[in-house]
Parts: C-alpha cells; structure tokens; sequence
C-alpha cells in the first residue's frame, strides 16, 4: 500500500510512529514537509528565545527515517490533488500517486484584515522560520507588540520578553485566554503577566498600522489611542488549513476544516485528515493531545484495526510566563443547572474555582490561575464522574498551612483512565509496567510515552505508580549498598545530625562489614560535601575512587590528565605562556575544553605533583576536572566586550566559579552564564544557567547533557547578583542532601517529587524554612576552601603516593605517550602493554 501524508508537524509525525509500530506488511509512506526541517516541538516554540535549537525541539529520533518503508521529502509542497487519478502534484510539477492519502496540514495563523498588515517586522508566530526572522528584528528592536492575548499570544509575549523587548500584549477582548478562563481568573492572570513586566491592553480594536513616531511602527486603535513598537506580532488565533482539501471537492466543516468520521475519514474512503486541519461533527480542535488521538485512529483503522474518535476534553493545563493556568471541562459553567465555588487570595495572586452538576454530585469543570496543583486530579474527576465529597469546596479551598486539602486517591480511579493525554497511557497501563519493573519515573517515561510530550501528568503519573508498588508490596530500595541500609540522602543527615567526620565512625554507628568500592565513594563525598576536609589526609584517602585519589582523570593508557582552573574560561597571557611551557618541558598533548579552559593529557603519576608545583607557582589552582564537583562555569564576553552583552557574564562567572570550586556533590556539575538572550555560553544546558536580560539575571538549573541530554527549567527570573547568589547556594545544597549516589541534576529533577513547583517551593519561596541552614552549609564550604593540589605538593606524606612503584622514586619507562595529532601512529604491539600504575619494582 503506497500511502502520502501532506505535512510532518507534531500530528503528522504521531501519524507516522503510531504507523510503523503497528508493524503492517507491505507499506510505504511518503511524507511531504513544506519546511526545511523534519517534526519539531510547536508546544514549546517560544523556548526557542530561551537557548533551544532546532535540534533540540525535533520529535524525530535519530535514524528514524533510515528505513526502506518511509521517504521524507522536505520542501516539498502539495498544491492540487487528483481524487479520481489518485494523485498529488507538488509544487515544482512532479506527480506523485497514492493509494491512502492523509492529511496533517494543520493550521495556520489568523491575520486580521488590517490596513499595514503586511508591513516590514511584522510577524506571525508559526515556524522556527519566523522564529529566526524575529530574533533578527528583535536584536536591532526595543519594544515588541502581539495581537492576541489568548493562549498562543501570551507564549508569544514571552518569546519578545526572552528577546529583551519592552513587550505589549494586545487583544479585542475584554480579557485574557478568553476561551479558557473566567473573568475572576483573568483578573488575576492579567496582575500577574503586569507583574512581569508586560504591559496588557484589552478591548483595542486595531484599525491600521502606520509609520510609528517613537517606534518603527504605530497602531491606531477604534478608541482613538495609538500605540509605538518596533516589532508586531499577529498572534490572534488559528484557521485549519484546508485549501488543498477545499481544492480537489472533499467536504468541508461549517467553520472550515475537512469534515471526517469517527474514522477519521473525509468525504472520500481514501482520504483521511487529522489534526487541526480536520473538522470532527464541525469542530476543529487546536490543542495537540486531540490530534495525537486522531494519528492513533487513523493509523489503526488504516492497517485494519479498531478504535474511532468520538471528540476530545479540551482541558488544558499551561505554565504562561512562568503563571500556572488550568481549565477543565466546562470551565464557564454553561451547562444548565450547574453551580460553582471560587476562591480567591489577592495577596498571593491565586484563583480557583469548580463547576458541578445541579445535584452537586459531579464536577463539570474547573478554572485555576497562579497554582494548578489540583489539575490531576480534578480532570480525573470529572472525565471518570467520580462522586464529588459531601463539601466540594474543600477540593480548591487552601487549609491553614497555605496546603490544598487531600485530594482524592488514584486508588478511586479506574483502570481505563487515561493519566496522559498526550500519548494515550491509562492508568492500567502504567501499572502494568511498575509490575514489569518500571519502578522509577523516569523508568516509567521510557517504557510507557507518559509525561514525554507536555509533561503536565508527571505528578498524577507518580502517584499511580507509588500506589500500586504499594498494592504489589513492592518497596523502593535505595539502600546504597548491603553495608549500609540508607539511602545517600538518610547517610548524608546522619553525618550532618552526628557529626560524623570519617567513614570508620559512620560504619560503626549505622553501618556493618568493612565497606566496598560502592559506599567508600559515596562516604567520602558526603564527608567532603559537609565538612571539606582535604580528601587525601590518611582517614579519607583510602575511600577515594582512582580519580580523586591521584588528584586527577586516568585515562585510557594509564596516564593522567592535568586541569588548571581558568574561572570563566579568562586566563593572562602570563598563565596561558606558562600552561605552554609545562606542556612542552612534560611532553603533554593539549586541548582547549568545551568548558573554556586547557587539558593537559599524558602525565606519567610521578610527574604530577612537579607539573602542578609550576601550574601552582604561575598561580593556578586544582580545576577539579577529576571529582564530583563543580568543573566549570563557561561564559561569554558578556557587556565587557560584546555589542549586545546586557550584564558582565563574564566578570560574574568569574565569581561563581570561585564561591563554588571544591564543592563536591553527587555527580560533577557545570555552570554556563551567558550575557544577552543569544546564548553564545549556551547556559540552558547546564545545571545552573544564567542569562542576563534588561530587567535582571535569569536563573535555570537542572540542565545538562549524558546519555540523555536535558534542557535546563527556568526557575527565576529579573534577579539581582545578591539574590543569584542566594538562590544558587540553596538549589546546590538542597541537590547535595537529596541526590542519589552519582545522580545528575538533571535525573533528580526528573524524579523529583513535585517537579519544578516544588524545587521553586525550596529554593525561592523557602517552603520547607531551611534557606537560611543551606546558605550557611554553603557558606561553610566556601569559607574552609583549599586548593587541593596544593595542599599535596606542600605535603611531603602525600606527595609519596604520587609514584608508580611503592618502593621507588623512578618512573615506568613502559609508559607510552599519546602523540599531538598529526604525528600519531599506530601504536606498536610493545607499546600496547601496559602496566598497573601502582605496582612494586622488581629488584635486577
């Protein structure tokens, strides 16, 4: 069966998955993509101004299109079919014939009718191609409006406040997000975007658009206001796109979009459309969990399966400019007989309100502004009409310690209830695989799909699987080793509430046996983590893994690597001369890091202490390039030198870097500081990041890269130095106490409890009150800083270990360089032997 999709967006591409993992013989699918680009994430476009590539927003695995059955064609772009030939011509006049054709050709931006409409820097907000076009506009611009204040607009405003615009937001209606929240909720929706620094207006009707006085632009309005910007935006809704299917006769929805079954099938029994360019009983819908239902239909009924689409609940739960917005079900409470509770708090800039049934047995819907904490639970409630408590009102009303009251148990809902929109997982599903040993989220993510695409079921996700390893008495074991029946998290308040300073006290108090290569490790990061105690001194240095015991990375032929500290990658000229002449006096092969400082490769072990001796007297300290600590803190020029740096990334990356060097933490960490929105430190893939903006630093943590790169979570905005610094000291300590052994930022976070809300909870709102305990913690550590490399060169005891033999001074004559590239060879039999580097000389 040849079958053509037209359009490979988000729909398009779940068409495609859901497709080839039906495993049907005997198909072959060509895909036309009018973009330059294969499927990318359109839900969280405006990441794109906050560091994210195009790369980083594609849904394509790689290799995925590496496959004899599918043919992705880019730029290439449909413009008529032929229904009786069954064919679909492109627009450079090739013919291409099908047996099944489906449409994803989405939708696409609503432009107002509006004199000066198609003016020079206006924009509508689409593809990654109008992305680009507007960070252009956006570095030579000041302020940037956009038509439209309903979801899409308000992601565009952020997209302009990312850019360092003075941003505005226009819209005809008397408020914001009318179609998904109350006036109540709009009330507080619009407090809180103000308080960010953007500026609404609502009931402007836009007559034309002329050439501005104090802008680029001037917008004249119905009211006889006018308003300046530099760039404009039409962001004020969306059309399905259906003038191919309008084209070639198919059936069209009374307010556009193609007209399909259950079936998902259009007027015509080859033809299918899904996504918003379709048109279900008259009704498109814009969001992407519906269009991901209709792939799945789609693709099933196409192979010879069951299933059909019957609508879908337009719930809906965002996080716009960093403000929490959910609306479920019948949010205005049109239905007939229906009652609701609200509930409003002005100070903290919270709203909440439910609708249910004339009996007051069911919920019908709900509407939450500034915390969606219940959003869950309250959609599960209403698509599963499960009986409401005697008092609903409690369900949105705070108790006396600011906590919402206890929610219903996942153990209420059924097994068909559906946890995550997006990719279809039931909660029998997910159960299903915490049996099969999917015991972790993160575990849970891979094997079922739940929490992948928007991420908003990640909680509820959680709660089904603690319930049923509970059900199945199954318990989360994390011990770190049979020595110790603690989890690193419990050892490490047991050395801090016992003030415990070595491994043989932790294992006689709360331990048993002698210890192993496991919990050695992890005891020495904790000690050094709350006590800093130079890591060689006789009591800790037998617990040392082979990195940190010889104060450097071992590499593949048994030598060392040498890492020189350069904060914010800025080195003299003076220290640069001297990193060269030890390299050149020891032979050493040189590479300038992705952290902006010098590796100096092939260090026999007793040449280490003398390399660092000169590094030391050149004035450069231990890099740390071998613990479980902070690396580096990379940074650009910043305004020091850059035409478009805002702040000095550099100079406060320089700072950074050492108040933070020497802490040891889990896993190893990176900091980027970038000083404008252009990303040029790309800090929002490390596990801190800063970007510097007009009204202050961004703060983002919890990215970093692996074997499954994350994007680091914007977790503050507009701060000062001072509060950076604060906030910085808290999320560092709070990863410390909390992380589980060699645990990067960016797996706790994911499998931490309450998300992002929480870990702002801790570290900027200090919900658990122990700020204060964790900047002294931090503060501690930066007060009882050592170079460690300095204290073993000055140690004559220390310094002994540094040998290859233990009863010998002499070096291993066996040892073989790596030579600097372009010289290297293949490396002869002798010289592929190798031996172990600590080792006893045998006696001629």
């Amino acid at each position: 069966m040849n079958i053509i999709v037209i359009g490979h967006g988000m729909v398009g591409h779940k068409f495609l998955e859901s497709l080839l993992d039906s495993g049907a013989p005997a198909l072959h699918v060509t895909v036309l993509c009018e973009e330059p680009r294969p499927a990318y994430d359109r839900v969280h476009l405006s990441e794109f101004f906050a560091g994210k590539t195009a790369d980083d927003l594609s849904l394509v695995k790689p290799g995925f299109f590496d496959r004899s059955d599918v043919t992705l064609r880019l730029n290439a772009r449909a413009v008529s079919i032929d229904r009786d030939a069954r064919t679909v011509t492109l627009a450079d006049g090739e013919v291409l014939g099908y047996d099944k054709l489906v449409f994803a050709t989405g939708s696409y931006p609503f432009v107002p009718p509006l004199p000066g409409k198609d003016r020079k820097d206006c924009f509508v907000y689409r593809t990654i191609e109008d992305l680009e076009a507007m960070r252009e506009c956006g570095a030579r611009s000041k302020t940037g409006v956009v038509i439209g204040g309903g979801l899409l607009g308000l992601e565009c405003a952020k997209a302009l406040r990312d850019l360092g615009l003075a941003t505005h937001v226009v819209e005809f209606a008397p408020r914001l997000m009318a179609v998904q929240v109350d006036d109540g909720g709009a009330r507080i929706l619009r407090t809180r975007i103000e308080g960010l620094g953007v500026t609404v207006h609502t009931q402007k009707n836009t007559l034309e658009i002329i050439d501005g006085e104090n802008g680029t632009h001037r917008m004249q309005f119905a009211d006889g206001s006018v308003l300046d910007a530099d760039m404009i935006v039409f962001s004020a809704g969306i059309r399905p796109r259906d003038q191919l299917a309008r084209g070639c006769g198919l059936a069209i929805g009374a307010r556009g979009g193609i007209a399909i079954d259950n079936s998902c099938l259009a007027s015509d029994p080859d033809i299918y459309a899904i996504g918003e360019c379709a048109a279900w009983n008259g009704t498109a819908f814009g969001l992407v969990a519906p269009g991901y239902d209709m792939a799945r239909v789609a693709a099933r009924h196409l192979t010879g399966g069951a299933g059909e689409f019957t609508g879908a609940d337009m719930s809906t739960k965002l996080k716009l400019m960093g403000v929490d917005v959910a609306s479920i079900g019948d949010a205005h409470g049109i239905a007939a007989g229906s009652r609701s509770y609200q509930f409003t708090d002005e100070r903290k800039q919270v709203y909440k309100k439910i609708v249910v049934s004339e009996c007051g047995k069911y919920l019908l819907g709900a509407v939450m502004v500034g915390d969606a904490s219940e959003y869950g639970t309250l959609l599960q409630m209403m698509l599963n009409k499960i009986t409401l408590p005697e008092a609903p009102e409690f369900l949105i009303l705070p108790q006396a310690d600011g906590k919402a009251r206890p929610m219903l148990g996942v153990d209420a809902l059924p097994a068909a209830a559906q946890i995550c929109s997006c990719n279809d997982v039931s909660k029998g599903a997910l159960c299903e695989a915490v049996c099969s040993g999917a015991t972790t989220i993160g575990a849970l993510k891979s094997c079922t799909g739940a929490g992948t695409a928007c991420g908003g079921c990640v909680p509820l996700v959680t709660q089904v699987m603690k319930a049923e390893m509970k059900k199945q008495g199954l318990a989360v074991n994390n011990h770190v080793c049979e020595h110790f029946p603690h989890t690193r998290q419990e050892l490490y308040h047991i050395v801090k509430a016992g003030k415990i300073r070595t491994f043989a006290a932790l294992l006689e108090q709360h331990g048993s046996g002698l210890g192993c290569d496991i919990c050695k490790p992890v005891a020495a990061n904790i000690l050094a983590s709350t006590w800093n105690d130079f890591v060689l001194t006789p009591v800790h240095a037998s617990l040392q893994d082979s990195n940190d015991y010889f104060l450097g990375n071992i590499q593949k032929d048994g030598t060392y690597s040498v890492v020189p500290r350069m904060p914010g990658g800025e080195v003299t000229a003076d220290g640069l001369i001297a990193v060269g002449q030890v390299a050149k006096k020891y032979g050493l092969y040189t590479k300038i890091t992705g952290g902006q400082r010098v590796d100096l490769f092939g260090a026999r072990v007793d040449q280490l202490p003398l390399i660092w001796e000169e590094l030391i007297a050149a004035g450069f300290e231990s890099g740390h390039a071998y613990g479980k600590s902070l690396r580096t803190v990379k940074s650009c020029v910043g305004s020091t030198w850059c035409r478009y740096g805002v702040d000095d990334s550099l100079g406060f990356a320089i700072r950074l870097e050492n108040r933070y060097k020497g802490l040891r933490t889990p896993h190893k960490i990176k900091f980027g500081v970038s000083g404008c929105t252009r990303e040029c430190a790309e800090a929002q893939g490390k596990d801190v990041g800063l970007i510097a903006t007009e009204a202050g630093w961004n703060l983002y943590v919890c990215g970093n890269g692996g074997m499954k790169p994350r994007h680091a979570e914007l977790i503050a905005t507009g701060l000062d130095e001072e509060t950076v610094v604060r906030y910085v000291d808290r999320f560092l300590m709070f990863y410390v106490r909390t992380a589980d052994r060699l645990q990067r930022t960016s797996v706790w976070r994911d499998n931490l409890e309450g998300g992002l809300e929480y870990l702002q909870d801790v570290v900027v709102k200090d919900k658990l009150n122990i700020a204060a305990e964790l900047e002294a913690d931090m503060q501690h550590v930066v007060d009882t800083y050592a170079c460690e490399w300095k204290s073993a060169v000055n140690d004559p005891e220390t310094r002994k270990r540094f040998r290859h033999f233990v009863n010998s001074d002499q070096p291993d004559q066996n040892v073989v360089f790596m030579p600097e590239r372009g010289q290297i060879r293949p490396a002869t039999v002798e010289e592929r032997k190798r031996v172990i580097p600590i080792a006893v000389k045998q006696s001629a």
